[in-house]
């Protein structure tokens, strides 16, 4: 089976040749340059200029040269010569031959996320597909990767792509990615990638050298210039981004990241027309947002249970309550969730969302939408993630905060709760490395980020004097990035065998008993029994069967409701002091 996407923007086979594509009304001519030829581009109307170009095919070497004669990539390259700077390459998007693939429904989604380069001593494509048997036998039924959008340097998590069409060549080729995605596909693994539309990394972004009217210069956001997505132009960049990532790559959805900052005043707004769009073109796509704003009206079912928009969202709410319990740390954020923070907890697990509308005093102002009527698979769960483990001062895991007993506890909580669970790679092995905040810039930017990273932390009590700031990891030092890799020696120990067992038993029984009540569940299921110090009562009405969640994270003992039907789960054989069990009743 062979896939491509017809672009407006870039590099497109043709019979005989290729066509070049550039948005450029900052431009009076530009020219393409390929293999020390030049190529007049000829206006198309609206800033647009085109060209095609005979007997010029697959891996080709090409750049816009502009009327100042500054030479520059394409924005929308699907593949780089060398670095972010440089010429791009032709690629021929149908020279992979994919295997078939149906795809997986939502609801059986565990997801775990993973960043390409500290997944595997080598950091590549090809080398995370040796892995992808573990994840298929430990329970995992969905990978989800971390932006490969190409950016400057080797090393970074990805959210400071320039060109987002091109995977980042320190991971390998196009045709890598593609097999990485057909190998997860043949172990029954859904695939989903996190894709950034809120911004441009700092290093290699030349879009406003060809059209200034690509940003927005009467906003800004944490990451730098504002995007005019209300421009044709624009627009269409970014539906075309995402369609392209779906149908030459084959991935079964996106995770759209920090899109708080993607914001127009169009009708439909930009994140609405993406997800029209690829709804038009794939209907069963699994479309995942990242915000803090805690909204609602993008996760909306209808009134027959579709989606027309967005699949689900990642629950914030549920880790920093979560973190705070396994914790007790209450700086930053997590103030809003120290205060009675069991009820909180209940909330969380029963609704979705903690902050529904109510002043947060973290933000001083009204925060979130009521959630209730959301199914409980709209919320994306996690204990862990890049960000919360990375966004730490030394990156530290759960597992070296709290104590085993309390994370396994929340764990199955988490696991076993019908939102849609995420873990982050490693966690199915009680990982305790740490994950780093990691870059691989020069000079003044590089020492930008240092200073800046640990300016960050100045507010928080450990990090008050100078002196303490100076131990923060430098996020350009490769020894960083080299502490983040994940010790798959430790999943071989018998502590990390212990942890995959104990993680495998819980998705295998997920699989077997809670995901087939999941597709057709509706909003309002979940009901707060008791959430008090320690105690954890929550009844889930689903699809032909009512989930009842009793959990004792106390040291001591304690009475909880009781819960009819079976006992398809109860830890006090194998989690002291904490005890979490779980029930299941059928109804019609």
């Amino acid at each position: 089976m062979k896939r491509m996407l017809e672009k407006s923007w870039g590099a497109e086979l043709v019979e005989g040749g290729t066509r070049f594509r550039l948005w450029a009304p900052a431009q009076k001519r530009p020219v393409l340059r390929s293999d020390g030829t030049d190529h007049s581009m000829n206006p198309a109307g609206d800033g647009w200029f085109e060209v095609t170009v005979e007997g010029l095919g697959a891996g080709a070497s090409y750049a816009f040269a502009l009327d100042s004669g500054q030479v520059l990539p394409d924005p929308a390259s699907r593949a780089q010569v060398g670095d972010v700077h440089g010429p791009s390459r032709v690629i021929d998007p149908q020279a992979f031959d994919w295997s078939p693939w149906d795809g997986r429904d939502w609801e059986e989604a565990v997801i775990l996320e993973v960043h390409i380069g500290t997944f595997t001593s080598e950091g590549t494509f090809r080398a995370a597909i040796e892995k992808l048997p573990h994840l298929a036998k430990t329970g995992i039924t969905a990978l989800e990767i971390m932006p490969v959008a190409q950016f400057a340097g080797n090393r970074g998590w990805g959210y400071d792509g320039v060109l987002l069409y091109a995977p980042h060549p320190a991971y390998g080729t196009p045709d890598d990615l593609k097999a990485l995605i057909d190998a997860a596909h043949r172990e029954g693994l859904m695939v989903l990638l996190d894709v950034v539309y809120n911004h441009f990394g700092p290093d290699g972004n030349y879009l406003s050298a060809y059209a200034p009217a690509f940003f927005d210069p009467d906003r800004q956001t944490p990451w730098g210039d504002a995007i005019a997505y209300e421009r044709d132009p624009v627009r269409r960049f970014f539906i075309e981004n995402a369609l392209y990532w779906l149908e030459e790559f084959h991935l079964d959805g996106l995770r759209l990241d920090a899109v708080d900052h993607v914001l127009d005043a169009c009708d439909p707004e930009i994140l609405a027309d993406i997800a029209l769009h690829v709804r038009k073109r794939f209907p069963d796509a699994h479309l995942t947002t990242e915000d803090n704003r805690n909204i609602t009206h993008l996760h909306a079912r209808d009134e027959s249970g579709r989606t027309p928009l967005y699949t689900g969202e990642w629950n914030d709410d549920f880790h920093n309550v979560a973190h705070v319990i396994a914790t007790g740390e209450t700086e930053g954020y997590y103030a809003d969730f120290a205060e009675d923070h069991w009820p909180k907890f209940g909330r969380a697990l029963a609704e979705g969302f903690i902050w529904q509308g109510e002043h947060s005093v973290y933000a001083d102002a009204p925060r979130g939408a009521p959630s209730a009527h959301l199914p409980p698979t709209a919320f994306v769960d996690f204990l862990q993630n890049h960000d919360q483990t990375g966004n730490r001062a030394f990156g530290e895991r759960l597992l070296t905060l709290s104590s085993p007993a309390m994370v396994r506890a929340l764990m199955t909580i988490h696991l076993l709760s019908p939102h849609i669970p995420l873990l982050f790679m490693g966690e199915e092995w009680g990982e305790t490395r740490p994950f780093a905040f990691f870059t691989d810039f020069e000079g003044d930017l590089a020492r930008a980020v240092r200073e800046g990273r640990r300016r960050e932390f100045a507010s928080f009590a450990a990090f008050e004097h100078d002196k303490e700031r100076q131990s923060i990891p430098d996020p350009n030092a490769p020894g960083t990035f080299e502490a983040s890799r994940i010790d798959w020696a430790r999943a071989a120990s018998d502590e990390g065998r212990d942890w995959l067992d104990f993680t495998s038993g819980l998705l295998a029984l997920r699989q077997s008993r809670i995901v087939p009540h999941l597709k057709g569940a509706t909003g309002h299921a979940g009901r707060v029994l008791l959430a008090e110090e320690g105690l954890v009562a929550v009844d889930w009405r689903l699809n032909g069967a009512i989930l009842a969640l009793r959990a004792n994270l106390s040291e001591t003992e304690a009475n909880l409701p009781d819960a009819a039907g079976d006992c398809i789960y109860d830890s006090s054989r194998s989690v002291a002091p904490h005890r979490v069990s779980l029930w299941l009743e059928g109804v019609a």
